[in-house]
């Protein structure tokens, strides 16, 4: 069988990478009608119609997520489908009404509406290559609002879908294995799917553009349409069990007739005056916040969470050579504390530091179940290949502990399942699954035992970190002492931005080119061997159009010193993936571990961060979100203890990778980045 060509793509979670090219597409639409505004003569003319009747056709383009299995009541398909693309037929007779000079309109059409595909090819256990193609298809209703925002021929519509199925036809073909090229291939099988649902409701959004193909001298009118809509999944999974949804782009044209009615025009010739388009300036909100100098040299002691999860590569099961693995003559020189060492470190180097500590997990976990001979542990392997595969990566896994470490193999069970306990992907998700996949492909540590876990927590369900590592560091420059750009909505108005910082010598330096709206420069990368400095920040803004537009603002730089010691704490919260409130046993080791060791009037820097998975305006609003959970769980533990001597300072960072946490590339760097710090800093020290 030969096999098909198929291809995964996610599809954005919000509407904001298309607002940009739906304002061109109106402004080069109200262009467009300035243009051909016609001259016209004297002599009998007709109204524009009110009414419209016609047809539409055009391809829908589906995309399918979810899974896909059990086909039928008697059959159920080896290996599980997945995502899958396809183009359908749409035609369905139209009806419209919309005054000439209104905006507002409404739209009917009904009609053959295919849904139908192939999914992307998959391996059953025997190794054969198998496919699965459907002949889906729905009469659909479609009554929409229309609207014309410039009362030109440039037109939005949405509303509901109302869906009955006609057709619900499959194909299921599986080749040989390839490894045995004489073995007869099975038969297809065809037939029907069960459980569809015999109507369904959803929703349509789109643009079209009214092309007049008549004169308004006769009475009868014609109109071509080009026109786009969206139908996102919402409403559209097709059956009543799996996840199987359906997402559809429609680019189609539809032909309208009407009729106008008589109007007399006077002998003098009609001229059109010229529409003088006026293209508006993009809103750029430009500001600089340079701090006063924080002369410190900050000596933090970090307790840094140690995640109870090993990664393991899509494909392999084998531990990723990215984790320290030790001979057994080695073992006598492992010591824990020697991989939080005290060594001067920038903010970027953070992430070095934290991944030697997390890279040690397994000798971590080995020299405490050494120290520790009455503790067990069941080591739970996920593979999205299911239950036996994901065993042998805890085999493996566990074999390392035993050969290694010389662990009583008793203490140590194992199971397989195919999704973690605490996934990160969920069912219907269509966003960046690869990303998602290689989270939840890792062997997860469980343990009921005191001594390996974290403070106020069980091991049990799999959310039980093992007790974290402390560090001790000299942090230079740190975040507060930055040098802050704020281009608030550069993400909407321009391709990119850039600084050009003048000193009062004249002298010009260059910086960028960005694309987030927030950016934080060392003010030494400024100043070079100056103490402090004014100078005028000129923001170079580069439109999606081609212009360029200026924002200038002067500022004050001082120069970060040292002077005095400052010696705080720094404690990390862990999220899972795309939650922002802390789950219960955070809440207690904020509450009874954290909150103490804050001293009578301190300061609590609390910074909150996420992964590159998602949008990055909605991971911005969710670091915040994740920052404020941690200040008011504090707060309310500091307000039950009668205090209110503490300041905050509350931060969200996003995905900015210019001050992230670690990494992107690998599962345990997004991982770790799904975090909120805590810095816990005296007030001796705060300036």
């Amino acid at each position: 069988m030969k096999a098909k060509t198929n291809f995964n793509k996610g599809l954005r979670r919000t509407w904001s990478p298309y607002i940009l090219p739906i304002k061109s597409l109106i402004l080069s639409a109200f262009i467009l009608t300035a243009i051909l505004a016609p001259l016209q003569a004297q002599g009998t003319k007709f109204t524009k119609p009110s009414w419209w009747f016609g047809v539409a056709a055009g391809a829908n383009f589906n995309f399918y997520n979810g899974t896909t299995q059990c086909l039928t009541c008697d059959f159920t398909t080896p290996a599980t489908f997945h995502n899958g693309k396809g183009v359908g037929l749409y035609v369905a007779p139209l009806l419209e009404y919309h005054s000439p000079d209104s905006r507002l309109g409404i739209m009917l059409q009904a009609g053959y509406d295919s849904r139908r595909g192939s999914f992307k090819q998959v391996l059953t256990p025997c190794n054969c290559p198998a496919d699965l193609s459907t002949n889906l298809s729905y009469f659909t209703i479609e009554p929409s609002l229309r609207l014309a925002p410039f009362k030109s021929n440039f037109y939005l519509f949405g509303g509901p879908r109302f869906a009955i199925n006609l057709t619900k036809a499959f194909t299921y073909e599986q080749g040989i294995n390839p490894d045995f090229p004489d073995q007869v291939a099975a038969p297809d099988v065809e037939g029907d799917f069960r459980y569809i649902y015999q109507s369904r409701i959803s929703m349509q959004v789109g643009a079209g553009y009214d092309i007049p193909i008549s004169s308004q001298n006769k009475k009868t009118q014609i109109v071509i349409s080009p026109f786009v809509s969206f139908q996102p999944y919402f409403g559209q999974s097709p059956r009543s069990i799996e996840t199987w949804t359906v997402t559809t782009l429609r680019v189609g044209a539809a032909i309208k007739f009407g009729r106008g009615h008589k109007i007399f025009v006077p002998e003098e010739a009609i001229v059109s005056v010229p529409v003088v388009v006026v293209i508006p300036e993009p809103e750029v909100r430009f500001s600089v916040y340079s701090p006063e100098n924080i002369p410190v040299e900050r000596k933090m002691r970090e307790t840094f969470p140690l995640l109870n999860y090993v990664f393991f590569n899509l494909g392999s099961t084998e531990i990723p050579n990215r984790y320290v693995l030790l001979r057994k003559g080695q073992v006598k020189d492992f010591r824990e504390d020697q991989l939080g060492a005290p060594a001067p470190i920038e903010l970027s180097g953070r992430p070095g530091r934290g991944m030697i500590v997390y890279y040690n997990v397994l000798n971590i976990l080995g020299d405490r179940m050494q120290k520790n001979r009455l503790t067990t542990i069941t080591l739970v392997g996920s593979s999205e290949k299911g239950p036996q595969e994901g065993r042998e990566m805890a085999e493996i896994t566990k074999q390392y502990l035993v050969d290694v470490f010389e662990i009583d193999a008793t203490r140590i069970s194992t199971e397989g399942r195919f999704k973690p306990k605490i996934p990160s992907e969920q069912p219907g998700g269509t966003l960046e699954l690869v990303l998602l996949r290689e989270g939840d492909r890792r062997v997860s540590v469980e343990s009921s035992s005191p001594e390996l876990l974290m403070e106020f927590q069980s091991g049990i369900n799999g959310n039980g970190q093992l007790r974290p590592v402390e560090i001790n560091a000299i942090q230079e420059a740190p975040i507060d002492s930055y040098v802050s750009f704020n281009a608030e909505g550069s993400n909407e108005a321009f391709s990119s931005w850039s600084l050009e910082i003048m000193d009062d010598n004249g002298n010009v330096q260059h910086f960028g080119p960005y694309t987030q709206e927030k950016v934080s420069i060392p003010g030494k990368s400024i100043l070079g061997t100056r103490a402090e400095g004014n100078y005028r920040v000129t923001m170079v803004g580069q439109t999606k159009s081609g212009n360029t537009i200026k924002r200038e603002t002067p500022v004050h730089v001082v120069l970060w010193t040292l002077r005095n010691n400052e010696e705080g704490m720094r404690f990390s919260v862990l999220f899972e993936f795309d939650e922002s409130k802390a789950i219960d046993i955070y809440e207690r080791y904020l509450t009874d571990f954290v909150t103490p060791k804050i001293p009578t009037g301190g300061t609590v820097i609390i910074r909150g961060y996420t992964d590159i998975i998602g949008e990055e305006a909605h991971n911005l609003k969710l670091s915040l979100d994740r920052a404020n959970e941690v200040k008011g769980i504090i707060e309310n533990a500091l307000t039950k203890a009668g205090r209110n001597d503490v300041k905050f300072e509350v931060y969200g960072f996003g995905e900015d990778e210019s001050v992230s946490q670690f990494g992107n590339k690998l599962p345990e760097e997004r991982f770790y980045n799904r975090t909120v710090t805590i810095d816990v800093i005296p007030r001796a020290s705060v300036l």
